[in-house]
């Protein structure tokens, strides 16, 4: 009997699920059946599994997210007809300092991993949520924690530390990085696609609702713009990005924001929302900015807080062989590809404008010293690739 894994990657309002067949995992990055659970808690949540249009799914009130996991649960029995499930993998935003690689989750490690949930607050207690829900109804099931944070382990101390007393270092308070599992799919898919270029000074675009860079040298992470938090690095849609600490301290002492207030505020109603006041999302701002100043100027800063810290991160490197988009942004918005393109033009970067507009692997020119690429992540295929090494032994 085969056997396949259920990977899962839980947000605070949806969830994102796939299944490997273990036989091909090593060769076949698609997954057999994979979907999505989007409005968890709106009561108008919809399911969309195999790229279809969402259909409407109905969740108990009471506890709509344990609800999405079981209706999850169910859908994927199906799918497995006859095959074992081998194992749930999870994404889980947040190792701290300690998990630096996969694990299978206890419930000493779940109760363990429960103390970071302020430091990812958004995406760590509902991956929790789906590990303790499975543990308890699957016991028999390993549940395997995969984290973003992991793949950044290989930074300098240099990068890892804040200006702020020692001590705080010492306490867990230092820069982790985030977006683990995308930029470790680049550390396969690129060297396949682009052979031994990728294992140069490469920069790895990683824009989507969240957003952030990475710099590369030999497919290991040598600095990335997400630090202690997600709120870190580039403007996203609707989080900051970063800001001076000193505005913080304004919106509280003058403003009289109280702390949750804040934390909305910085998550939940900056960046390309604040901005604009219209969307979180370039494709709705493209098409208004003509006429609409704000629209245009969210645009202009979400351009320019990449190209920044391109900038940043082509000094750590020395220079820079290639840069990769990747995610939702990343891999579909050619404009902001031209933009940020067109501002790096300083670096001898040559776009090639009809390749960038239709997606293509390389939307740089041939005669371009840098190469720049569109690569599509697969957080899910490498979670399912860690999972199965944490249990082959069983």
């Amino acid at each position: 009997m085969s056997a396949c894994i259920l990977v899962l990657n839980c947000g605070s309002s949806s969830i994102k699920f796939a299944l490997f067949d273990v036989g091909t995992l090593s060769t076949h990055h698609a997954a057999i059946w994979r979907g999505e659970i989007q409005a968890i808690g709106s009561g108008h949540a919809t399911v969309t599994e195999q790229g279809g249009t969402p259909a409407a799914v109905t969740l108990a009130a009471a506890q709509p997210y344990h609800a999405a996991l079981l209706e999850i649960r169910t859908r994927a029995r199906e799918w497995l007809d006859e095959r074992h499930l081998a194992a749930v993998a999870h994404r889980v935003v947040h190792g701290g300092s300690k998990y630096v690689a996969p694990v299978r989750v206890t419930l000493a490690v779940l109760a363990e991993l429960q103390s970071y949930i302020p430091l990812a607050p958004l995406h760590q207690p509902f991956a929790l949520e789906a590990i303790g829900t499975f543990l308890e109804e699957h016991p028999d099931v390993p549940q395997v924690a995969c984290f973003d944070t992991a793949f950044h382990h290989t930074i300098p101390r240099v990068e890892q530390i804040l200006p702020l007393p020692h001590a705080l270092f010492d306490r867990g308070l230092r820069r982790y990085g985030f977006h683990g599992l995308s930029y470790e799919y680049m550390t396969y898919a690129l060297p396949i696609r682009h052979g031994g270029v990728a294992k140069g000074r490469t920069i790895v675009a990683h824009l989507g609702s969240g957003a952030s860079l990475c710099a590369m040298q030999d497919l290991a992470s040598v600095a990335t713009t997400m630090g202690f938090s997600a709120l870190d690095g580039l403007m996203m849609g609707t989080r900051c990005g970063a800001i001076d600490p000193g505005v913080v301290l304004h919106l509280m002492e003058v403003e009289k924001l109280s702390l949750e207030q804040v934390g909305h505020l910085l998550y939940h109603a900056s960046g390309l929302l604040g901005v604009s006041g219209v969307s979180a999302d370039p494709r709705a701002l493209l098409p208004l900015e003509a006429q609409d100043a704000r629209c245009q100027l969210a645009l202009a800063l979400y351009v320019r807080r990449i190209v920044r810290e391109i900038g940043a991160l082509v000094a750590v490197l020395g220079g820079l062989d290639m840069l990769a988009f990747t995610a939702g942004i990343g891999e579909h918005n050619a404009v902001i590809r031209e933009r940020v393109m067109a501002a790096l033009a300083y670096l001898g970067v040559i776009a090639d404008s009809v390749a960038n507009a239709g997606n293509a692997p390389v939307v740089s020119a041939p005669q371009s010293p840098v190469r720049v690429v569109v690569e599509p992540t697969n957080e899910e295929w490498v979670a399912a690739r860690h999972a199965l090494a944490c249990t082959q032994g069983d």
